[in-house]
């Protein structure tokens, strides 16, 4: 018995990947579900940084994702507080009303 592989890594990360897109393209009216499903496509592409890492036995990739995490973490925090403002001002968090924006 050979256990999980490599390509069970990436096999999972394109899932994910895909789930992200997916949820992109069909939702294009809430914000939160947009900022999860970026969310999400950070997360596939950090298991594959992980997996690779360990494939390989260097600790470069792992370091890579700690950084990419942080990045992530803080502009989870700036996009939820943007919403949280906008939903003050708006009353609605749908992105087609968003264009009014537009400076």
């Amino acid at each position: 018995m050979t256990g999980i592989t490599l390509g069970h890594y990436l096999s999972l990360g394109a899932i994910l990947f895909s789930m992200s897109v997916i949820g992109i393209f069909m939702n294009r009216k809430n914000l939160i579900v947009l900022l999860m499903a970026i969310e999400l496509m950070l997360l596939a592409v950090n298991l594959n940084f992980v997996a690779f890492s360990h494939y390989l036995g260097d600790m470069a990739g792992q370091v890579f994702v700690f950084f990419i995490l942080t990045v992530a973490a803080a502009e989870s925090a700036i996009g939820l507080a943007i919403l949280v403002v906008l939903f003050r001002n708006r009353a609605s968090i749908n992105v087609d009303e968003l264009d009014t924006l537009k400076g």
